[in-house]
């Protein structure tokens, strides 16, 4: 049921349409006309937009994740025309159903011209009262800054002791207030490629000399290999486990080849290239490091997705190597790419060492939140 707020507005669940042409489409379009607003008044930047086929794909998807999706609108949709632009509001969260089941993710975003009215406060009051209701006892948000402030009274730090935001931030000061603790900060770095072949070439060669006979590189195209995928569930498992997680309650996941397949799918479904280069330690057989990047058709901007090089197998160069192999197969199949984005933990000082090294440069970051529900 539609539910009045304090602001004047009215928030509904977003509603899964039938197709993007549905009589009740325009209120996921306005969502996604909304979310790019937020970004692009974060970032000064669009490279790369929601879509709205994209968000109805990850709605479509929920077998691992609960995905819920709630709008902010002037008045009751009923009440007015199919306009996107009435979608003054967003509220994002998705709940982990197979492990972390503790856990709730939550995103807000309000309209830039319509902050100030309350419509963030209605929202997160709903994102507190989804989280009891489904029995989560922490939520985990992350607020978003276009650079990182120098040491002083006005920059908050994390218990990490790594990296840094603006404590006068309005996003910062809306979830201090609301009991939040800052418990990591992230780098959000920026790549422009494509690199110059003999570049990679070098850092390719450096990576395979250090890692020795013991290591090989198999590369793959959204598709694990059937021989590979249990492998594969294995490196993703420990991604979990092995990453910086600063003070953030977070168990491990419960990975296997069906979870493998089922995220290759969700890429599928939003009409994303999944491109993974993955060492193998050859004595054994096991993956044991991996890079993905992903990539929409003809987009410039490029996510580097997760990487991972196993605790027991550091110290061979092998992130530079699974690194620089990708970034080479992706100047040949994504010729219109220029821009790689990255994020990672400011204390995950080697693979910040690793982008340095390429020639990733500093482009802003992100604050990693927790709230621990009473």
């Amino acid at each position: 049921m539609p539910a009045a707020t304090p602001s004047g507005t009215t928030i509904v669940a977003l509603p899964v349409p039938a197709d993007l042409d549905a009589p009740d489409a325009w209120l996921l379009h306005g969502m996604v006309d909304c979310a790019n607003r937020t970004w692009l008044d974060t970032w000064g930047e669009l490279d790369e937009p929601r879509r709205p086929a994209e968000v109805l794909a990850g709605l479509r998807d929920q077998e691992y994740q609960l995905r819920l999706r709630y709008v902010a609108l002037d008045v009751p949709a009923e009440r007015g025309p199919a306009d996107p632009g009435r979608v003054l509001g967003h509220l994002s969260m998705v709940l982990p159903r197979h492990d972390n089941t503790g856990l709730a993710y939550l995103h807000i975003d309000v309209r830039p011209e319509h902050r100030g009215r309350g419509i963030g406060t209605a929202l997160h009051a709903l994102a507190l009262d989804t989280a009891r209701s489904h029995g989560r006892t922490t939520l985990v948000t992350a607020s978003f800054h276009a650079a990182e402030p120098e040491p002083g009274p006005d920059a908050l730090a994390p218990p990490t002791g790594f990296g840094r935001v603006d404590a006068a931030d309005p996003t910062v000061r809306h979830l201090r207030n609301r009991g939040w603790h800052l418990e990591q900060v992230a780098r959000r770095s920026m790549l422009d490629v494509p690199l110059r072949p003999a570049v990679l070439a070098a850092h390719r060669e450096r990576a395979t000399e250090a890692a020795g006979p013991d290591y090989r590189v198999l590369t793959w195209v959204t598709h694990c290999p059937d021989e590979l995928v249990d492998r594969f569930a294995c490196l993703q498992s420990r991604m979990s486990t092995d990453a910086p997680q600063g003070g953030m309650d977070r168990d491990e996941e419960a990975w296997d080849a069906a979870r493998v397949r089922a995220g290759e799918a969700h890429h599928v479904g939003r009409d994303e290239t999944y491109r993974v280069a993955a060492a193998q330690h050859v004595p054994t057989g096991d993956l044991v490091a991996f890079t993905a990047l992903v990539s929409q058709r003809g987009a410039p901007l490029v996510q580097q997705d997760d990487t991972l090089v196993l605790r027991e197998h550091r110290g061979h160069r092998l992130g530079m190597l699974v690194k620089a192999t990708n970034l080479g197969e992706l100047a040949a199949a994504a010729p219109a790419a220029r821009r790689i984005a990255t994020w990672n933990a400011q204390e995950n000082a080697p693979m910040l060492a690793i982008n340095a090294e390429l020639g990733f440069r500093p482009a802003g970051g992100s604050g990693e939140w927790q709230l621990r529900l009473t």
